[in-house]
């Protein structure tokens, strides 16, 4: 079986946002029940409920293991469950947390060569000591094992795959009109499947649209991660809180007859939930017409330490 925690729910700053004052943040510090706070987008994978591979280091990532038991130590003084990460892009909100985790601790970061590189550039990232914590490359269309630091097999397999996207922002180059300099890698989705079992899980936390090969990834997944990052590509810039479009940040939105819903209503999908969703994005009410139209499609939006297993 995949054991599946939900660690984060929200796109980059959280929810409540730091800097926002909109109604939806302040209903969330006032501890408004349809109004959930949500740590920024993570989830862990495990098959044996003590061994848990990370998609993606949050920079809340050490909010998000103190939330939740399964990732507490428990071997001697120095341990941890968790034993790799897998990164989908190389976003700050996917890989500042990596610097939390730089006590010598063993695991193993897995993530395709053009992520690598964005890490092996930044000398930040050299207080992840190499002889302690190992990086894998992965490649898009190949299947490869997650093992932990000790190599022993988790039983878990991960397939990436490119998805249509945008290299991060703090990686934009000028002069190369809407493309920004992205090429393939930063964004990638995943498949995870267990050896020997039916189960397919398939995570895409970033996407800037659902292509023919995106849809063929998402056809008859028994459970979906899906970019839920606006409701309408432009909310940001209609509620004053934002310039850029969704498809300027590199996400598809929700709604409308060119959203992710409509684009993947005719599939056949186990389970369909939204992840990585901004404090803009209407949604996020439990109490909006919005949560009412996507519950009616078929949807549901992740919160923070929402559980689910595969068989």
């Amino acid at each position: 079986m995949i054991r599946v925690l939900v660690l984060g729910a929200g796109a980059g700053g959280g929810f409540p946002q730091w800097n926002s004052n909109s109604e939806a943040c302040r209903r969330a510090r006032v501890g408004d029940p349809f109004a959930r706070p949500a740590t920024q987008a993570s989830i862990g994978v495990s098959a044996d409920g003590h061994h848990w591979f990370l998609i993606n280091a949050a920079p809340d990532l050490r909010e998000q293991i103190n939330r939740q038991p399964q990732l507490h130590p428990t071997d001697g003084l120095r341990s941890s469950p968790i034993a790799g990460i897998v990164l989908t892009n190389g976003d700050v909100d996917a890989v500042a947390g990596l610097l939390h985790l730089r006590e010598r601790t063993p695991y193993r970061i897995y993530a395709h060569a053009r992520i690598l590189s964005v890490l092996d550039a930044n000398p930040i990232f050299s207080v992840l000591a190499p002889d302690v914590v190992t990086r894998e490359t992965l490649s898009t269309g190949a299947t490869t094992a997650l093992c932990g630091p000790d190599g022993v097999d988790s039983g878990l397999r991960v397939t990436p795959f490119a998805v249509p996207g945008k290299v991060a922002l703090y990686m934009e180059t000028t002069g190369d009109g809407e493309n920004f300099g992205t090429q393939e890698g930063d964004t990638i989705g995943l498949e995870i499947t267990h050896e020997g079992q039916t189960g397919r899980l398939v995570f895409i936390a970033n996407c800037a649209a659902v292509d023919e090969a995106v849809r063929a990834r998402c056809a008859g997944a028994d459970l979906l991660f899906f970019d839920g990052t606006l409701w309408r590509n432009d909310e940001m810039v209609t509620r004053g809180e934002g310039v850029k479009t969704g498809q300027r940040m590199g996400h598809i939105s929700m709604a409308g007859p060119e959203g992710s819903m409509a684009a993947l209503a005719d599939l056949d999908i186990g389970r369909r939930v939204f992840i990585h969703i901004n404090n803009t994005n209407p949604a996020l009410l439990g109490d909006s017409p919005e949560r009412t139209e996507l519950a009616a499609a078929g949807w549901q939006v992740a919160e923070d330490g929402l559980e689910i297993t595969l068989p």
